[in-house]
Protein backbone atom coordinates (compact mmCIF):
# COMPACT_ATOMS: atom_id res chain seq x y z
CA UNK A 1 0.00 0.00 0.00
CA UNK A 2 1.13 3.30 -0.74
CA UNK A 3 2.48 5.51 1.94
CA UNK A 4 0.01 7.94 3.23
CA UNK A 5 0.41 11.38 2.32
CA UNK A 6 0.94 14.81 4.78
CA UNK A 7 -2.42 15.52 5.83
CA UNK A 8 -3.30 19.38 6.39
CA UNK A 9 -6.34 18.21 8.67
CA UNK A 10 -5.48 15.40 10.64
CA UNK A 11 -4.59 11.43 9.84
CA UNK A 12 -5.39 11.02 6.72
CA UNK A 13 -9.07 8.33 7.06
CA UNK A 14 -7.83 4.78 6.97
CA UNK A 15 -9.65 1.99 6.02
CA UNK A 16 -13.68 1.95 5.67
CA UNK A 17 -13.64 5.59 5.17
CA UNK A 18 -17.38 6.68 3.47
CA UNK A 19 -16.91 7.37 -0.31
CA UNK A 20 -19.09 8.64 -2.78
CA UNK A 21 -21.97 6.77 -3.83
CA UNK A 22 -24.83 7.06 -5.77
CA UNK A 23 -26.19 10.62 -3.95
CA UNK A 24 -22.66 11.62 -2.48
CA UNK A 25 -21.33 10.76 0.58
CA UNK A 26 -24.41 9.23 3.42
CA UNK A 27 -24.26 7.14 6.43
CA UNK A 28 -25.19 6.90 10.48
CA UNK A 29 -24.06 10.00 12.05
CA UNK A 30 -20.90 9.04 14.36
CA UNK A 31 -19.83 6.00 12.52
CA UNK A 32 -19.75 6.57 9.14
CA UNK A 33 -20.28 9.80 9.06
CA UNK A 34 -18.57 12.22 12.00
CA UNK A 35 -17.24 15.80 12.12
CA UNK A 36 -13.37 14.13 11.30
CA UNK A 37 -15.01 13.32 7.79
CA UNK A 38 -16.91 16.25 7.20
CA UNK A 39 -13.87 18.37 8.08
CA UNK A 40 -11.28 16.63 5.61
CA UNK A 41 -14.69 16.93 2.62
CA UNK A 42 -14.16 20.16 3.88
CA UNK A 43 -11.00 20.72 3.24
CA UNK A 44 -10.03 18.69 -0.06
CA UNK A 45 -13.62 20.03 -1.61
CA UNK A 46 -11.37 22.96 -1.27
CA UNK A 47 -8.36 22.00 -2.86
CA UNK A 48 -10.78 20.17 -5.77
CA UNK A 49 -13.01 22.93 -6.54
CA UNK A 50 -12.38 26.36 -8.63
CA UNK A 51 -10.63 28.86 -6.99
CA UNK A 52 -11.21 32.84 -6.66
CA UNK A 53 -15.20 32.59 -5.83
CA UNK A 54 -17.11 31.59 -2.63
CA UNK A 55 -18.07 27.69 -1.74
CA UNK A 56 -21.96 27.77 -0.16
CA UNK A 57 -22.99 25.38 2.05
CA UNK A 58 -27.25 24.60 2.31
CA UNK A 59 -28.60 22.16 5.51
CA UNK A 60 -31.90 20.20 6.27
CA UNK A 61 -33.25 19.96 9.51
CA UNK A 62 -31.72 16.99 10.97
CA UNK A 63 -30.10 17.81 14.48
CA UNK A 64 -26.77 16.82 13.30
CA UNK A 65 -26.84 19.48 10.46
CA UNK A 66 -25.04 22.02 12.19
CA UNK A 67 -21.94 19.87 13.53
CA UNK A 68 -21.19 18.87 10.27
CA UNK A 69 -21.83 22.25 8.34
CA UNK A 70 -19.44 23.52 11.42
CA UNK A 71 -16.88 20.63 10.83
CA UNK A 72 -17.25 21.72 6.44
CA UNK A 73 -16.63 25.22 6.96
CA UNK A 74 -13.50 24.80 9.22
CA UNK A 75 -12.13 22.40 6.56
CA UNK A 76 -12.70 24.57 3.71
CA UNK A 77 -11.41 27.86 5.50
CA UNK A 78 -8.46 26.03 6.50
CA UNK A 79 -7.76 25.32 2.62
CA UNK A 80 -8.40 29.24 2.67
CA UNK A 81 -11.48 29.48 0.83
CA UNK A 82 -14.31 31.84 1.28
CA UNK A 83 -17.84 29.99 2.54
CA UNK A 84 -21.25 31.36 2.52
CA UNK A 85 -23.69 29.76 4.50
CA UNK A 86 -27.25 29.46 3.84
CA UNK A 87 -28.55 27.43 6.83
CA UNK A 88 -32.09 25.56 6.09
CA UNK A 89 -33.09 25.30 2.49
CA UNK A 90 -34.07 22.97 -0.33
CA UNK A 91 -31.43 21.24 -1.99
CA UNK A 92 -31.97 22.57 -5.02
CA UNK A 93 -31.10 25.87 -3.61
CA UNK A 94 -27.80 25.38 -3.39
CA UNK A 95 -26.87 24.78 -7.41
CA UNK A 96 -29.97 27.32 -8.67
CA UNK A 97 -27.34 29.86 -6.00
CA UNK A 98 -24.08 28.28 -7.88
CA UNK A 99 -25.34 29.18 -10.97
CA UNK A 100 -26.74 33.17 -9.93
CA UNK A 101 -24.11 34.05 -8.66
CA UNK A 102 -20.63 32.31 -10.19
CA UNK A 103 -19.87 30.17 -7.02
CA UNK A 104 -17.28 27.78 -7.17
CA UNK A 105 -19.54 24.92 -5.99
CA UNK A 106 -21.38 24.06 -2.86
CA UNK A 107 -22.71 21.32 -0.51
CA UNK A 108 -25.70 20.34 0.75
CA UNK A 109 -25.68 18.39 4.19
CA UNK A 110 -28.34 16.09 4.39
CA UNK A 111 -29.46 11.88 3.54
CA UNK A 112 -32.33 12.67 2.00
CA UNK A 113 -35.10 10.80 2.56
CA UNK A 114 -32.88 8.70 4.77
CA UNK A 115 -33.82 8.70 8.69
CA UNK A 116 -33.01 10.83 11.44
CA UNK A 117 -29.82 9.05 12.73
CA UNK A 118 -28.23 9.43 9.64
CA UNK A 119 -26.83 12.68 7.36
CA UNK A 120 -24.61 12.97 4.50
CA UNK A 121 -22.94 15.42 2.32
CA UNK A 122 -23.60 16.12 -1.67
CA UNK A 123 -21.35 18.46 -3.82
CA UNK A 124 -21.87 20.14 -6.58
CA UNK A 125 -19.59 22.01 -8.83
CA UNK A 126 -19.32 25.22 -10.07
CA UNK A 127 -22.07 24.48 -12.73
CA UNK A 128 -24.32 23.59 -10.58
CA UNK A 129 -24.22 19.54 -11.32
CA UNK A 130 -22.72 17.22 -9.09
CA UNK A 131 -19.18 16.45 -9.47
CA UNK A 132 -18.35 14.25 -11.76
CA UNK A 133 -16.59 10.85 -10.78
CA UNK A 134 -13.38 11.98 -11.27
CA UNK A 135 -13.48 14.86 -9.04
CA UNK A 136 -15.06 12.05 -6.68
CA UNK A 137 -12.16 10.31 -6.62
CA UNK A 138 -9.89 12.60 -6.01
CA UNK A 139 -11.22 13.89 -2.85
CA UNK A 140 -11.60 10.49 -1.74
CA UNK A 141 -7.70 9.70 -2.57
CA UNK A 142 -6.98 13.28 -0.33
CA UNK A 143 -9.41 11.34 2.28
CA UNK A 144 -7.44 8.38 2.12
CA UNK A 145 -3.70 9.87 1.87
CA UNK A 146 -2.69 7.92 -0.82
CA UNK A 147 -2.22 8.34 -4.26
CA UNK A 148 -1.64 11.59 -5.91
CA UNK A 149 -4.83 13.09 -4.31
CA UNK A 150 -5.31 17.06 -5.27
CA UNK A 151 -2.12 19.29 -5.13
CA UNK A 152 -1.75 21.14 -1.78
CA UNK A 153 1.73 22.44 -2.19
CA UNK A 154 5.15 21.10 -1.04
CA UNK A 155 4.77 21.60 2.54
CA UNK A 156 1.30 19.60 2.50
CA UNK A 157 0.74 22.54 5.15
CA UNK A 158 -2.27 24.95 5.04
CA UNK A 159 -2.97 27.27 2.30
CA UNK A 160 -4.63 30.16 3.87
CA UNK A 161 -7.72 31.05 6.33
CA UNK A 162 -10.90 31.42 4.50
CA UNK A 163 -13.58 33.53 5.74
CA UNK A 164 -17.64 32.92 6.47
CA UNK A 165 -20.48 34.55 5.65
CA UNK A 166 -23.99 33.78 6.54
CA UNK A 167 -26.22 34.26 4.04
CA UNK A 168 -29.91 33.36 4.74
CA UNK A 169 -30.91 36.17 2.09
CA UNK A 170 -30.03 33.29 -0.63
CA UNK A 171 -33.35 31.42 0.43
CA UNK A 172 -35.30 34.50 -0.42
CA UNK A 173 -34.20 34.63 -4.00
CA UNK A 174 -34.94 30.60 -4.70
CA UNK A 175 -37.63 31.42 -3.37
CA UNK A 176 -38.47 34.19 -6.02
CA UNK A 177 -37.30 31.72 -8.75
CA UNK A 178 -40.14 28.90 -7.51
CA UNK A 179 -42.79 31.97 -8.09
CA UNK A 180 -41.19 33.12 -11.47
CA UNK A 181 -40.99 29.67 -12.54
CA UNK A 182 -44.78 29.45 -13.19
CA UNK A 183 -44.95 32.29 -15.45
CA UNK A 184 -47.85 34.09 -14.31
CA UNK A 185 -49.94 31.23 -13.69
CA UNK A 186 -51.75 31.28 -10.21
CA UNK A 187 -53.74 28.65 -7.91
CA UNK A 188 -56.78 30.84 -6.64
CA UNK A 189 -59.15 28.75 -5.38
CA UNK A 190 -57.09 25.25 -5.83
CA UNK A 191 -56.99 23.42 -2.92
CA UNK A 192 -54.03 21.70 -1.67
CA UNK A 193 -52.31 19.88 1.19
CA UNK A 194 -48.43 19.59 1.34
CA UNK A 195 -46.64 17.20 3.38
CA UNK A 196 -43.19 19.54 4.50
CA UNK A 197 -42.02 16.04 6.05
CA UNK A 198 -40.20 18.11 9.05
CA UNK A 199 -37.42 18.58 6.59
CA UNK A 200 -36.14 21.19 4.06
CA UNK A 201 -39.42 22.30 1.98
CA UNK A 202 -40.58 23.58 5.51
CA UNK A 203 -38.21 26.74 4.91
CA UNK A 204 -40.26 28.11 2.14
CA UNK A 205 -42.44 25.35 0.49
CA UNK A 206 -46.01 27.01 2.67
CA UNK A 207 -45.15 30.67 1.86
CA UNK A 208 -44.25 29.99 -2.08
CA UNK A 209 -48.01 28.32 -2.75
CA UNK A 210 -49.71 30.66 -0.57
CA UNK A 211 -48.34 33.21 -2.70
CA UNK A 212 -50.10 32.06 -5.57
CA UNK A 213 -53.02 32.01 -3.44
CA UNK A 214 -53.44 28.23 -2.94
CA UNK A 215 -56.03 27.18 -0.28
CA UNK A 216 -53.45 24.93 1.61
CA UNK A 217 -53.44 22.48 4.11
CA UNK A 218 -49.73 21.91 5.74
CA UNK A 219 -49.03 18.79 7.38
CA UNK A 220 -45.39 17.90 8.81
CA UNK A 221 -44.86 21.91 8.55
CA UNK A 222 -41.59 23.34 10.82
CA UNK A 223 -38.49 22.13 11.05
CA UNK A 224 -37.69 19.32 13.34
CA UNK A 225 -34.26 17.06 13.16
CA UNK A 226 -35.71 14.38 15.45
CA UNK A 227 -38.80 13.97 13.14
CA UNK A 228 -37.62 14.33 9.27
CA UNK A 229 -39.13 11.44 7.24
CA UNK A 230 -40.42 9.53 10.26
CA UNK A 231 -43.95 7.89 9.35
CA UNK A 232 -44.34 11.18 6.04
CA UNK A 233 -43.13 13.03 2.73
CA UNK A 234 -42.43 11.42 -0.22
CA UNK A 235 -41.78 8.03 1.14
CA UNK A 236 -44.55 7.56 4.05
CA UNK A 237 -47.60 9.01 2.17
CA UNK A 238 -50.64 7.46 4.20
CA UNK A 239 -50.73 10.79 5.77
CA UNK A 240 -50.95 12.70 2.86
CA UNK A 241 -53.82 10.65 1.08
CA UNK A 242 -55.75 10.76 4.46
CA UNK A 243 -55.72 14.56 4.39
CA UNK A 244 -56.70 14.62 0.97
CA UNK A 245 -59.24 12.85 1.33
CA UNK A 246 -60.66 14.41 4.73
CA UNK A 247 -60.10 17.50 3.28
CA UNK A 248 -61.47 17.59 -0.40
CA UNK A 249 -58.40 18.58 -1.90
CA UNK A 250 -57.74 18.26 -5.73
CA UNK A 251 -54.63 17.09 -5.15
CA UNK A 252 -51.52 16.74 -2.69
CA UNK A 253 -48.04 16.51 -2.61
CA UNK A 254 -45.26 15.33 -0.36
CA UNK A 255 -41.43 16.07 -0.39
CA UNK A 256 -38.21 13.90 0.84
CA UNK A 257 -35.98 15.13 3.96
CA UNK A 258 -34.22 18.23 1.50
CA UNK A 259 -36.95 18.33 -1.18
CA UNK A 260 -35.51 17.80 -4.09
CA UNK A 261 -37.89 15.17 -5.24
CA UNK A 262 -41.64 14.68 -5.11
CA UNK A 263 -44.70 12.32 -5.45
CA UNK A 264 -48.40 13.85 -5.30
CA UNK A 265 -51.73 12.32 -4.16
CA UNK A 266 -54.70 12.88 -6.38
CA UNK A 267 -57.62 13.88 -5.19
CA UNK A 268 -58.94 10.17 -4.65
CA UNK A 269 -55.73 8.80 -2.91
CA UNK A 270 -53.93 7.88 -6.22
CA UNK A 271 -50.12 7.99 -5.96
CA UNK A 272 -48.44 10.01 -8.61
CA UNK A 273 -45.40 8.69 -9.11
CA UNK A 274 -42.35 10.47 -11.16
CA UNK A 275 -43.44 8.35 -14.02
CA UNK A 276 -47.02 10.19 -14.31
CA UNK A 277 -45.19 13.62 -12.99
CA UNK A 278 -42.58 12.60 -16.14
CA UNK A 279 -45.96 11.83 -18.93
CA UNK A 280 -48.02 14.48 -17.93
CA UNK A 281 -45.42 17.43 -18.11
CA UNK A 282 -43.78 15.50 -21.12
CA UNK A 283 -47.19 15.70 -22.72
CA UNK A 284 -48.16 19.65 -22.27
CA UNK A 285 -44.08 20.21 -23.63
CA UNK A 286 -44.95 17.79 -26.07
CA UNK A 287 -48.29 19.29 -26.85
CA UNK A 288 -46.68 23.16 -27.24
CA UNK A 289 -43.69 22.03 -29.31
CA UNK A 290 -41.33 22.59 -26.25
CA UNK A 291 -39.82 19.33 -26.03
CA UNK A 292 -36.60 18.31 -28.05
CA UNK A 293 -37.11 15.62 -29.98
CA UNK A 294 -40.01 14.58 -28.17
CA UNK A 295 -37.31 13.08 -25.45
CA UNK A 296 -37.75 12.00 -21.89
CA UNK A 297 -34.86 10.84 -19.79
CA UNK A 298 -35.64 8.18 -17.00
CA UNK A 299 -33.99 5.45 -15.42
CA UNK A 300 -33.81 1.81 -15.50
CA UNK A 301 -36.76 2.04 -12.74
CA UNK A 302 -38.86 3.63 -14.99
CA UNK A 303 -42.29 1.60 -15.84
CA UNK A 304 -42.86 -0.19 -19.08
CA UNK A 305 -46.65 0.93 -19.22
CA UNK A 306 -45.03 4.25 -19.12
CA UNK A 307 -42.46 3.73 -21.76
CA UNK A 308 -44.47 2.03 -24.47
CA UNK A 309 -47.78 4.85 -23.57
CA UNK A 310 -45.19 7.66 -24.43
CA UNK A 311 -43.76 5.84 -28.04
CA UNK A 312 -47.30 5.80 -28.52
CA UNK A 313 -48.06 9.42 -28.35
CA UNK A 314 -44.71 9.83 -30.67
CA UNK A 315 -42.06 10.33 -27.65
CA UNK A 316 -38.77 8.91 -27.24
CA UNK A 317 -37.96 7.58 -24.02
CA UNK A 318 -34.33 7.11 -22.91
CA UNK A 319 -33.08 5.01 -19.97
CA UNK A 320 -30.01 5.61 -17.75
CA UNK A 321 -28.69 3.90 -14.77
CA UNK A 322 -30.56 4.79 -11.37
CA UNK A 323 -29.57 8.13 -9.69
CA UNK A 324 -30.65 11.58 -11.26
CA UNK A 325 -26.31 12.41 -11.67
CA UNK A 326 -26.58 10.22 -14.38
CA UNK A 327 -29.72 11.22 -16.06
CA UNK A 328 -28.82 15.13 -15.69
CA UNK A 329 -25.73 13.99 -17.70
CA UNK A 330 -27.21 12.11 -20.44
CA UNK A 331 -30.05 15.02 -20.84
CA UNK A 332 -26.68 17.42 -21.15
CA UNK A 333 -25.77 15.05 -23.64
CA UNK A 334 -28.43 14.57 -25.54
CA UNK A 335 -30.03 18.42 -25.42
CA UNK A 336 -32.80 16.67 -23.85
CA UNK A 337 -35.75 19.18 -21.82
CA UNK A 338 -37.11 16.74 -19.44
CA UNK A 339 -36.14 13.77 -17.47
CA UNK A 340 -36.15 12.02 -14.00
CA UNK A 341 -36.71 8.82 -11.79
CA UNK A 342 -39.85 6.62 -10.86
CA UNK A 343 -38.94 8.30 -7.04
CA UNK A 344 -39.59 11.44 -7.75
CA UNK A 345 -36.60 13.55 -8.76
CA UNK A 346 -37.43 15.40 -12.12
CA UNK A 347 -35.36 17.74 -14.38
CA UNK A 348 -36.57 20.08 -15.85
CA UNK A 349 -34.11 21.89 -18.25
CA UNK A 350 -35.73 25.04 -19.13
CA UNK A 351 -35.56 25.22 -15.16
CA UNK A 352 -31.99 24.50 -14.16
CA UNK A 353 -31.88 20.84 -14.25
CA UNK A 354 -31.51 20.31 -10.56
CA UNK A 355 -33.86 18.28 -8.91
CA UNK A 356 -37.01 20.24 -7.35
CA UNK A 357 -39.59 18.87 -5.18
CA UNK A 358 -41.17 21.72 -4.92
CA UNK A 359 -40.87 23.44 -8.82
CA UNK A 360 -42.18 20.29 -9.77
CA UNK A 361 -45.14 20.64 -7.53
CA UNK A 362 -45.38 24.00 -8.75
CA UNK A 363 -46.03 23.10 -12.65
CA UNK A 364 -47.76 20.38 -11.73
CA UNK A 365 -50.40 22.45 -10.07
CA UNK A 366 -50.64 25.08 -12.36
CA UNK A 367 -50.42 23.12 -15.56
CA UNK A 368 -53.40 21.13 -13.87
CA UNK A 369 -55.50 24.25 -12.22
CA UNK A 370 -55.25 26.45 -15.92
CA UNK A 371 -56.45 23.93 -17.79
CA UNK A 372 -59.28 23.24 -15.51
CA UNK A 373 -58.65 19.71 -14.98
CA UNK A 374 -58.30 17.88 -11.59
CA UNK A 375 -55.67 15.40 -11.29
CA UNK A 376 -57.77 12.86 -10.60
CA UNK A 377 -59.14 13.38 -14.08
CA UNK A 378 -56.02 13.35 -15.46
CA UNK A 379 -54.99 10.00 -13.81
CA UNK A 380 -58.11 8.81 -15.42
CA UNK A 381 -56.64 9.51 -19.27
CA UNK A 382 -52.90 8.42 -18.54
CA UNK A 383 -51.01 5.54 -18.78
CA UNK A 384 -51.62 2.31 -17.44
CA UNK A 385 -48.80 1.19 -15.53
CA UNK A 386 -47.56 -2.53 -15.51
CA UNK A 387 -47.87 -4.23 -11.64
CA UNK A 388 -44.33 -3.63 -10.34
CA UNK A 389 -42.84 -4.93 -7.46
CA UNK A 390 -39.65 -3.45 -5.60
CA UNK A 391 -37.89 -5.56 -2.55
CA UNK A 392 -35.27 -4.27 -0.58
CA UNK A 393 -33.24 -7.09 1.03
CA UNK A 394 -30.75 -6.29 3.52
CA UNK A 395 -27.27 -7.12 2.86
CA UNK A 396 -24.91 -5.28 4.79
CA UNK A 397 -21.41 -7.09 3.18
CA UNK A 398 -20.87 -4.08 1.03
CA UNK A 399 -18.90 -6.27 -1.37
CA UNK A 400 -21.73 -9.07 -1.70
CA UNK A 401 -23.78 -6.64 -2.07
CA UNK A 402 -22.02 -4.68 -4.88
CA UNK A 403 -21.21 -7.94 -6.44
CA UNK A 404 -24.22 -9.79 -6.22
CA UNK A 405 -23.40 -10.84 -10.01
CA UNK A 406 -21.33 -13.31 -8.51
CA UNK A 407 -23.57 -15.01 -6.55
CA UNK A 408 -24.78 -18.05 -9.17
CA UNK A 409 -27.92 -19.15 -7.09
CA UNK A 410 -29.01 -15.59 -7.31
CA UNK A 411 -27.61 -14.89 -10.68
CA UNK A 412 -29.44 -18.23 -11.76
CA UNK A 413 -32.59 -17.37 -10.59
CA UNK A 414 -32.53 -14.06 -12.08
CA UNK A 415 -32.04 -15.72 -15.33
CA UNK A 416 -34.71 -18.45 -14.79
CA UNK A 417 -37.47 -15.36 -14.35
CA UNK A 418 -36.59 -13.79 -17.23
CA UNK A 419 -37.42 -16.53 -19.32
CA UNK A 420 -40.55 -17.48 -17.82
CA UNK A 421 -41.72 -13.89 -18.54
CA UNK A 422 -40.97 -14.49 -22.38
CA UNK A 423 -40.65 -11.13 -22.81
CA UNK A 424 -43.74 -9.64 -21.03
CA UNK A 425 -41.76 -8.94 -17.77
CA UNK A 426 -38.31 -7.82 -16.91
CA UNK A 427 -35.85 -8.25 -13.72
CA UNK A 428 -33.55 -5.47 -11.91
CA UNK A 429 -31.61 -6.10 -9.53
CA UNK A 430 -28.82 -3.26 -8.15
CA UNK A 431 -27.68 -2.63 -4.75
CA UNK A 432 -28.43 0.86 -3.69
CA UNK A 433 -26.04 3.81 -3.79
CA UNK A 434 -26.94 5.02 -0.49
CA UNK A 435 -28.02 2.19 2.55
CA UNK A 436 -27.27 -1.80 3.33
CA UNK A 437 -30.11 -2.95 0.68
CA UNK A 438 -30.20 -4.64 -2.56
CA UNK A 439 -33.48 -3.72 -4.51
CA UNK A 440 -35.25 -6.83 -6.23
CA UNK A 441 -37.36 -5.10 -9.20
CA UNK A 442 -39.93 -7.47 -11.10
CA UNK A 443 -42.40 -5.81 -13.61
CA UNK A 444 -44.66 -7.42 -15.86
CA UNK A 445 -47.91 -7.33 -17.32
CA UNK A 446 -49.41 -10.32 -15.04
CA UNK A 447 -49.78 -9.78 -11.08
CA UNK A 448 -49.26 -13.89 -10.63
CA UNK A 449 -45.88 -13.81 -11.94
CA UNK A 450 -44.49 -10.53 -10.59
CA UNK A 451 -45.57 -11.32 -6.83
CA UNK A 452 -44.16 -14.77 -7.36
CA UNK A 453 -40.73 -13.92 -8.75
CA UNK A 454 -40.26 -10.85 -6.73
CA UNK A 455 -40.78 -13.21 -3.70
CA UNK A 456 -38.75 -16.16 -5.17
CA UNK A 457 -35.92 -13.41 -5.70
CA UNK A 458 -35.50 -11.96 -2.66
CA UNK A 459 -35.34 -15.09 -0.78
CA UNK A 460 -33.23 -16.42 -2.60
CA UNK A 461 -30.99 -12.93 -2.63
CA UNK A 462 -31.71 -12.91 1.76
CA UNK A 463 -30.50 -17.10 1.29
CA UNK A 464 -27.28 -16.81 -0.78
CA UNK A 465 -25.73 -13.12 -0.17
CA UNK A 466 -26.12 -12.91 4.13
CA UNK A 467 -25.31 -17.12 4.43
CA UNK A 468 -22.41 -16.99 6.75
Amino acid sequence: MADLAPHPVGLPLRGGVAGFGTDGIRGRVGTQVSPALALQVGFWCGQVLPQGAPVLIGMDSRSSGPMLVAALTAGLTAAGREVWTLGLCPTPAIPGAIRRLGAAGGLMVSASHNPPEDNGIKVFGASGAKLSRGQQQAIEAGLQGVGAGPAIGASGGFLGTGVVHDRPDLLADYQRSLVASVMGRRLEGCKIVLDLCWGSASACGEAVFRALGAELTVLHGKPDGARINVDCGSTHLEPLRRAVLESGASMGFGFDGDADRMLAVDGRGRVVDGDQILYLWGSSLLDAGQLPANRIVATVMSNLGFERAWQAKGGVLERTTVGDQYVHQAMEQMGAGLGGEQSGHILSARHGMSGDGLLTALQVATLLHRSGQSLADWMDSSFKPYPQTLVNVTVPDRQRRQQWQACEPLRLAVEQAEIAMEGQGRVLVRASGTEPLLRVMVEAADQQLVDHWSSQLAAAAEQHLNAA
